[in-house]
């Protein structure tokens, strides 16, 4: 039997190599198509090369036809099996429980072909061993590859096999469960950081609403308070016929309404201004559907420079425009960075420069859209301006918004929507 292969088929049936678009799903996600699942299924083909030993074994002439006929069904029932279960870790829900009859069935078979049919079999062990790995929890991953891999040598030991046999077939069989269960604990962290992403973009917008609700009642409170006094106060001078007095307690209600309309405007206006954290968080999100990865300074989020209300929402306005032209235009991506920093222009004056890029195709020859040309006037209105064109070396689209840094006064920074 020629020895087989010390490399290691680290399949993970739960997620196979990514693409981009939708021909492929990010680790750890479920397959939204049928050509997604069609893909992932194509990959794990690729690992079946290393059954070439069971199959040199059948048509080597060494068994009678019964025993090819019989093998040749056991082989197919694997292969199909570890197939299977690739569909089934895609599809179906973590919790389903027919996982454990598919890994319980490939295990039999390799038991069985292996006392039957000589060592070359043991090769099935290895692939038994990473969906062993798959299957299980983490806390228990461990302990199922390292009962596999004894199986193995105890059915090696058995159906004696040769002693560099032995050492071909255990080591990978015990290596390739090993890696496969750090994987699954690595996909699983990354659906915890996608959970987390979710959670905190939430958040977010939930301290905007609880920011809105509090200035709508700190304001209308007291305005409606004083408006129904006076309103009451109104009524007793019409009844005492008091008219100048009445009137001018209705000139006042009619200022209270008209200072309350407009604090109402101020802050709905501030509600609907978006702010850097949150419009990074969306971006995440956003990015993450299109299998691009978004690398931001930490500037971006912690919000280090002196931005006045009106530059950090052109700020964050920038980046949703900039953000949404990658996800709709930026073909071939696959990192989208974004930095804050100041930066002096030629007269002196401080500017916040927020820089978004991608390493993707760029813009080609085509003229700047309304969403950029909406982007620049806004900036426009604050003092600001808008560059962009191709990234460095001509790859990819880049993107700068700057806007004036100014002085903000004391306790500014409190009345900034956070």
């Amino acid at each position: 039997m020629s020895k087989p292969s010390r490399t290691l088929p680290v399949a993970d049936p739960s997620a196979a190599e990514q693409g981009s678009g939708s021909f492929s799903v990010a680790p750890g996600q479920p397959v939204e198509n049928r050509r997604q699942l069609l893909v992932k299924l194509s990959w794990m083909s690729l690992w079946m090369i290393y059954l070439v030993y069971p199959v040199k074994d059948l048509t080597g002439g060494g068994h009678g036809t019964p025993a090819v006929v019989a093998g040749s069904v056991a082989l197919t029932v694997f292969v199909a099996s570890y197939l299977a279960l690739v569909a089934i870790r895609s599809t179906k829900p973590d919790g389903w429980h027919g996982k454990y009859v598919v890994v319980a069935g490939m295990l039999a078979i390799a038991v069985v072909t292996s006392f039957t049919l000589g060592e070359a079999w043991l090769t099935l062990f290895t692939y038994t061993s990473v969906c062993v790995a798959t299957v299980l929890p983490s806390a228990l991953g461990l302990r199922g590859v390292l009962a596999v891999t004894a199986l193995t040598l105890a059915v090696a030991l058995l159906v004696r096999a040769e002693s560099d046999t032995l050492v071909a077939i255990l080591l990978p069989c015990f290596l390739s469960g090993l890696a496969m269960t750090g994987l699954q604990r690595l996909i699983s962290t990354m659906r915890e950081l996608r959970e987390a992403r979710a959670a905190v973009a939430h958040l977010a917008a939930s301290e905007e609403r609880l920011r809105l609700a509090r200035d709508l009642h700190d304001l209308l409170g007291h305005s409606l308070s004083l408006i129904t006094i006076k309103s009451e106060l109104a009524g007793r001078f019409l009844e005492q016929d008091k008219q100048p007095e009445a009137r001018a307690q209705v000139a006042d209600i009619e200022k209270v309404a008209r200072q309350s309309l407009i604090d109402v405007r101020e802050a709905v206006s501030g509600f609907r201004r978006p702010t850097l954290p949150v419009e990074l968080a969306a971006a995440r999100t956003a990015l993450a559907t299109t299998q691009i990865t978004l690398e931001a300074g930490p500037g971006v989020a912690e919000g280090r420079l002196a931005l006045d209300a009106e530059g950090a929402g052109a700020l964050a306005w920038a980046l949703r425009e900039a953000v949404t032209n990658i996800v709709r235009h930026g073909t071939g991506a696959s990192v989208c960075t974004v930095t804050l920093d100041e930066v002096w222009d030629g007269d002196g004056e401080r500017y916040a420069a927020l820089e978004v890029a991608d390493d993707g195709r760029g813009p080609g020859k085509s003229s700047p859209g309304n969403g950029l040309t909406g982007l620049s006037e806004r900036l426009q209105l604050v003092g600001g301006r808008l560059e962009s064109g191709p990234g460095p070396r001509g790859k990819g689209f880049r993107m700068r918004a700057l806007v004036p840094l100014r002085t903000a006064p004391v306790g500014a920074a409190d009345s900034l929507p956070k």
